[in-house]
């Protein structure tokens, strides 16, 4: 996605083999199948249903899956890293210094405990001694560069238009709750968040010394600003269209969207230096901004700030405060206890310095031999996408001309970046734990505004190695598949057969993202990375009429009563999700153990191509995380990222048998059919 946040896409896979001096390990695509359910039926529970049946939800989880057990797993190994780090003598300075004092700092409680509030006391007293606008702004600006963003949002990324530039951007911004949509739905569990919020507000105030009539108070206040900071924002599927999202203003006229704001003093608070330019997403948020900054009380203003401030360092003060988030944050997570603190601390590191604990992870936890196999295995998918872009008949020779030399153009990175960040100008010490991560926070916040006025780093990666995660960046037209995408539990790469591979790593990952820079986001850029138009108009009707039928497909489903997908602003995720399907499919035709087509498991290889892209998304959640999701996320539950895109692929019905009648039998008519 340009969204650096493509789905996760792990899964932990094996099949029936017998290594030197083991046992034979069960073949999991095989175990976990349901088979008091047909194919056709619910493919995802008839896949997986044994498995869920077998695998309650833990209290500390909001959902249980394939994606945990690897996370489990990693936790563990980021603990004896950093635990190995606290206990060398290590070089002051160097990575293993930083790693080992702040796990020393997040795992030291009592001293947490006696530091209470004094980490945060200046910033507390700037929010405090605020007395008119401009204090008020500059203030937000310095919490801002230590991870407590407020107001709205801003950042520095490539330009979507001149992709070998780095722009300043603003966003719309500002909420507490999770999206919009929160602060307006009118069903019982939505005004229960709401009335939740509010306790929630109160109580973080309270707990930082003010009264409890103010607080409540003050809650009220802040509730009805953020749900005028939400009515003057975009929908989440209004965010999806990058020109719509684009408008360029000189620098000098950013007053003329919010005179209120001194935009001078502001940017050079923040870092924004020599820049005569920006790109505002949303322009019509900063001009209610600007009216909202005259009319709310500044003694508003002042507990919004606090409040957020709070609120966003919650993890790393004194333990109420983060039991109090956690407790609100429950009616989104459905989690009914706390990750023990050892997995918080590591969550905390990770945010704080999760590159530098890559750099130690791929040392021991990344096979060279794993790399080069899905390295190759990218560019397999990438010659079955050019086969299947020659066969379009809707699209005419000339948009796939460009089609192809964009597709040829798309870098992949594997694994770990070949260049990494140096990190000695982060101080990270035993002063305190809060210290360490806002001091994180700032270095994050300069590395990312020091590339203003600076050449684009096209080497450089988005996420760690260690992430279970991975995405397409249309501005630099590549996908990144980090180490950790790829981690088997208690498994070697080499036990894996190709069928189940291609299912999820080819599919699911590698397909996937590629076919991001398809979709209907993703194809608006060119083979360098530029927001410009490639395509005949007839192509782009064409494009956008095939794309309508996912949308009604998508809309269709209701995973909780009440609460349906929403097909706009999922579609850049199911179109990849399908493209991913039928790619890892032309690919897989070509090994050899699709074509020798032999049984493991008493399963056809293209069975198991089937079961190893649903064993991706293997997993349940609890109701609450659903409903949020379906509000939130871009991508459609798991459940029908399965049972979504197999009802649009031929070979599905053809492998299984899908007859009229069946559940999830779709006239050819009705299928979605892009790339």
């Amino acid at each position: 996605m340009t969204r650096l946040f493509a789905s996760i896409f792990i899964c932990t896979c094996l099949f029936a083999c017998t290594n030197n001096n083991t046992t034979t390990k069960s073949d999991v695509v095989a175990a976990n199948i349901d088979t008091s359910i047909l194919p056709g039926d619910d493919f995802f529970l008839y896949s997986n249903g044994n498995w869920i049946k077998n695998n309650p939800i833990p209290g500390e989880q909001s959902s249980w899956g394939i994606a945990n057990l690897v996370i489990e797993e990693n936790y563990k190994r980021l603990r004896e890293i950093s635990e190995k780090a606290a206990a060398s003598k290590a070089t002051p300075g160097s990575n293993d210094q930083k790693i080992g004092d702040f796990w020393t700092m997040a795992m030291d409680t009592i001293k947490i405990e006696k530091d209470g509030l004094s980490p945060i006391k200046p910033l507390l007293d700037k929010i405090n001694a605020i007395s008119d606008i401009n204090s008020l702004i500059s203030t937000i600006a310095e919490c801002k560069k230590i991870g407590s963003s407020t107001l709205f949002s801003d950042y520095v990324s490539q330009d979507s238009k001149q992709s070998d530039v780095m722009a300043y951007q603003l966003s719309q911004g500002g909420i507490g709750l999770p999206e919009r949509e929160y602060y307006f739905k009118t069903d019982s569990s939505t005004i229960n968040i709401r009335n939740a919020y509010l306790k929630y507000i109160a109580t973080i105030l309270t707990l930082s010394g003010s009264n409890q009539q103010q607080a409540t108070k003050a809650a009220t206040n802040i509730l009805q600003l953020e749900t005028k900071l939400a009515t003057a924002s975009r929908k989440i599927e209004d965010l999806r269209d990058p020109y719509k999202n684009y408008n360029k203003f000189a620098i000098k006229d950013l007053g003329k969207l919010s005179s209120n704001i001194n935009w001078t003093n502001y940017l050079t608070t923040i870092g924004v230096h020599e820049v005569d330019s920006v790109v505002v997403g949303q322009p019509e948020f900063f001009n209610s901004l600007n009216s909202l900054l005259k009319s709310i009380p500044l003694d508003t203003w002042k507990s919004y700030v606090t409040f957020n401030l709070i609120s966003d360092l919650s993890g790393v003060l004194p333990d109420a405060f983060g039991q109090e988030a956690f407790n609100f944050n429950k009616l989104f997570s459905g989690a009914k206890e706390r990750k023990p603190r050892w997995k918080r601390a590591i969550q905390m590191e990770e945010d704080a310095m999760g590159e530098m604990l890559g750099q130690l992870y791929v040392k021991e936890f990344f096979n060279e031999t794993a790399k080069k196999r899905y390295t190759e295995m990218v560019e397999a998918i990438r010659e079955a996408l050019k086969d299947r872009i020659g066969k379009l008949t809707w699209m005419s020779d000339s948009t796939k001309t460009k089609a192809y030399l964009k597709l040829a153009s798309i870098k992949s990175k594997v694994g770990y970046p070949e260049k990494w960040k140096d990190f000695s100008t982060m101080n990270i010490g035993k002063e305190s734990l809060a210290k360490n991560y806002m001091n994180s926070r700032l270095w994050w916040h300069n590395y990312n505004y020091n590339k203003l006025g600076k050449a684009v780093d096209r080497d450089e990666w988005d996420m760690y190695p260690q992430t279970y995660n991975a995405y397409y960046n249309p501005s630099n037209n590549e996908i990144v598949l980090p180490a950790g995408i790829f981690t088997v539990p208690g498994y070697r790469d080499e036990e894996l057969d190709d069928a189940v591979v291609y299912g999820y790593g080819g599919a699911s990952t590698i397909g996937h993202e590629i076919t991001h820079g398809f979709d209907d986001e993703g194809r608006q850029f060119d083979e360098k990375g530029n927001l410009v138009s490639w395509w005949t108009k007839s192509d782009e009707a064409s494009f956008n009429e095939r794309s309508t039928v996912m949308i009604k497909q998508f809309d269709e489903f209701e995973p909780v009563k009440g609460y349906h997908i929403n097909g706009k602003a999922t579609l850049g995720e199911n179109i990849a999700d399908l493209g991913g399907i039928l790619l890892g499919i032309e690919a897989f035709k070509k090994t050899t153990q699709f074509k020798e087509n032999k049984k493991i498991a008493n399963l056809t290889p293209m069975q198991r191509y089937f079961l190893g892209y649903s064993l991706g998304w293997l997993g349940h959640m609890r109701e609450e995380q659903l409903k949020n999701r379906l509000l939130t996320d871009v991508h459609s539950p798991g459940k029908y990222r399965v049972n979504g895109p197999f009802a649009d692929v031929e070979e599905f019905y053809t492998t299984f048998n899908i007859k009229p009648g069946s559940p999830m039998y779709r006239a050819d008519s009705l299928r979605v059919k892009i790339w």
